[in-house]
């Protein structure tokens, strides 16, 4: 990331809160920063940990975080998540509370088109994303797979390319709400239309995170069938999405943390 310019890096693994997990990526933003000459700026996106442990990322040099709320209303977030006690509404909100509070760049978002959801539970998502006040979304359509727990309720939602449609809807509905505010165009979107996060992009989208996961080890976490760019290493993704984003009508930021405009006036 750092030859090619990449002016930040996202670390992103499931959901682990043990003391040597914590340590872990805590000696990884502190090698990525001595590295970089402090030049490369750190997104996380490891789920909830405690205020402590936020807190404690964030000062050995990560400045966002990433947690999806992945739905804003309640009833439909228990739907989704298992019944086992470790997965809380409540405990998701205190977290992005926790964030915000730790000084990061907060950002957020959902699935679109996933069972049991309905057009007024995106709205209410959208409302979310401006009362809350984020600098940063990532929402892409709902891919389904089979071994997971939604798989017997797949049958209910619309077709791929509706789902598709709809996320790039939500993309450009956002951008009218919230004008200075970072909005990924989800690799999700790739996997339905081979231009989807061009698509998204010409919509209002204006990040693009790009998979440099070394190629032998991707395929030890598909989360879902047809994800795009799982053979390409980093200097074959860094010249492929140069060329994407052109055919988009725009240029790629180089150099650049890629910090929301929203952030940086509410710093201000």
């Amino acid at each position: 990331a750092f030859d090619n310019r990449m002016g930040s890096v996202v670390l992103q693994s499931g959901e682990r809160t043990d003391s040597h997990f914590i340590e872990q990526v805590n000696r990884l933003v502190f090698g990525i920063k001595k590295l970089s000459d402090n030049k490369l700026g750190i997104t996380l996106s490891c789920g909830e940990q405690t205020d402590e442990t936020y807190r404690q990322w964030f000062k050995t040099g990560a400045h966002r975080y990433l947690l999806r709320i992945e739905s804003s209303t309640e009833a439909l977030y228990n739907q989704i998540h298992p019944t086992d006690g470790s997965h809380r509404f409540q405990n998701r909100l205190n977290c992005l509370h926790s964030l915000k509070s730790a000084g990061y760049q907060v950002g957020t978002g959902v699935m679109i088109g996933m069972p049991f959801q309905t057009i007024e539970h995106l709205v209410a998502d959208l409302r979310f994303f401006q009362s809350f006040d984020v600098d940063m979304v990532g929402m892409g359509p709902y891919i389904e797979h089979e071994g997971t727990p939604l798989a017997p309720y797949d049958h209910t939602i619309a077709p791929r390319k509706s789902r598709f449609d709809l996320a790039l809807k939500m993309v450009a509905t956002l951008r009218l709400l919230m004008p200075d505010i970072n909005i990924a165009a989800a690799t999700a979107l790739q996997a339905i239309d081979p231009m989807g996060r061009e698509k998204a992009i010409m919509v209002g989208a204006n990040i693009i995170m790009p998979n440099l996961t070394p190629g032998k080890y991707r395929g030890d976490y598909l989360l879902y069938d047809d994800k795009p760019c799982t053979d390409e290493n980093a200097d074959d993704c860094s010249s492929c999405l140069e060329a994407r984003i052109k055919m988009a009508g725009h240029e790629v930021g180089l150099d650049d943390w890629g910090d929301s405009h929203r952030f940086k006036n509410r710093s201000l």
